[in-house]
C-alpha cells in the first residue's frame, strides 16, 4: 500500500504556490497561440496530491481543467460556477456513492479542493496548456464580498489578502 510520501517522492513532486504537491508530467509539443498572441503548449497535464489538512485555494482559470482520480481517498472539488452558484463535485472510485473517476472544472469558474482524510492522488489537465498569466489566486475577502452566501467553504479554501 502506497502513502502520500511514496507519490512524493517516486513522481518527484514540489510545493504547489495554490497548496499541495505537484509534477507536471506532460507538456504538449505541438504549440498554440493565445488570445494575446503568446504561445503555449497545445494541452498540460500535472499529477497533483493533497493531503489531510492540505487544500487547494480557490482561484480561477481561462482554460478548461479535467481531474482524474489516481489513488488514495476521495477529493471534493468545490467550485462557484459564472452564475454564482455553488457545485461540489466528487472525485473518486465509489460511482454508486456519487464519486467520479474524472471532473471536468470549466474555464472561468472558481474553483478549490480537499481532501477529507489521508491523502489524494489525482491528474489535471488543461488545454490549452496550463500558464500562470491565465491563472487568478482569489482572496478570502473578494470572495466573501462577491459570495457571502458561500462563506463557509470560502472561509476554508480561500487564502487571506
Amino acid at each position: 500500500m502506497y502513502n502520500a510520501e511514496h507519490w512524493k517522492k517516486v513522481l518527484n513532486m514540489t510545493t504547489h504556490r495554490e497548496g499541495g504537491s505537484y509534477f507536471q508530467s506532460y507538456a504538449a509539443d505541438y504549440q498554440v497561440s493565445d488570445k494575446n498572441q503568446n504561445t503555449r503548449p497545445a494541452a498540460t497535464s500535472i499529477y497533483f496530491l493533497l493531503e489531510e489538512g492540505d487544500y487547494s485555494a480557490f482561484h480561477r482559470l481561462q482554460a478548461d481543467e479535467v481531474w482524474y482520480f489516481h489513488d488514495g481517498q476521495p477529493l471534493s472539488v468545490w467550485a462557484i460556477d459564472l452564475s454564482g452558484a455553488l457545485h461540489e463535485m466528487r472525485l473518486g472510485l465509489d460511482v454508486d456513492a456519487g464519486e467520479h473517476p474524472q471532473v471536468v472544472v470549466p474555464a472561468g469558474w472558481i474553483f478549490g479542493s480537499v481532501v477529507d482524510s489521508g491523502y489524494a492522488l489525482v491528474g489535471c489537465a488543461v488545454a490549452p496548456g496550463f500558464d500562470y498569466q491565465d491563472f487568478e489566486l482569489l482572496s478570502k475577502e473578494s470572495l466573501l464580498a462577491d459570495y457571502p452566501e458561500h462563506h463557509e467553504i470560502i472561509d476554508r479554501l480561500a487564502v487571506k489578502a
